[in-house]
């Protein structure tokens, strides 16, 4: 053995410890962007179905709001829930229900901090007998 192959031994298993730990690093952050992005669709999904369910005629936008809040917990967890509201605005000359979500931005799994997530879903108010 060469003084310059001394030298080298050992090299790969320090290449390899590095490298893998950045690779691993980068894999864990698009995974955790994956869960932001699916719990942004969730949210924004669960507030829409809310607000269609409210603006139905034999319904009110509370209504709307507490299925909201049953479906967040279902899917995601109850931290998701804690700040439902809905309102009733005129868009153009129609009614519309409108479901707001406040939410935590999730940055380790679902565990999430502050309610950054702030999103709305829509239901056109049906008047008179229903869908």
């Amino acid at each position: 053995m060469t003084a310059a192959t001394r030298a080298d031994r050992g090299s790969a298993v320090v290449d390899f410890a590095l490298v893998s730990a950045l690779l691993t690093l980068v894999l864990v952050g698009v995974v955790q962007l994956a869960v932001v992005l699916h719990v942004r669709a969730t949210v924004v999904d669960c507030a829409a179905e809310g607000a269609r369910y409210g603006a139905l005629a034999d319904r009110t936008p509370e209504d709307g709001a507490e299925r909201t809040r049953e479906l967040l917990t279902a899917a995601l967890s109850p931290a998701y829930a804690r700040d439902v509201r809905a309102t009733v605005r005129a868009v153009g000359g129609r009614e519309l229900v409108e479901v707001r979500v406040r939410a935590p931005l999730p940055v380790a799994g679902l565990v999430g901090v502050g309610d950054v997530l702030d999103l709305t879903g829509r239901g056109l108010v049906v008047e008179g007998g229903g869908a």
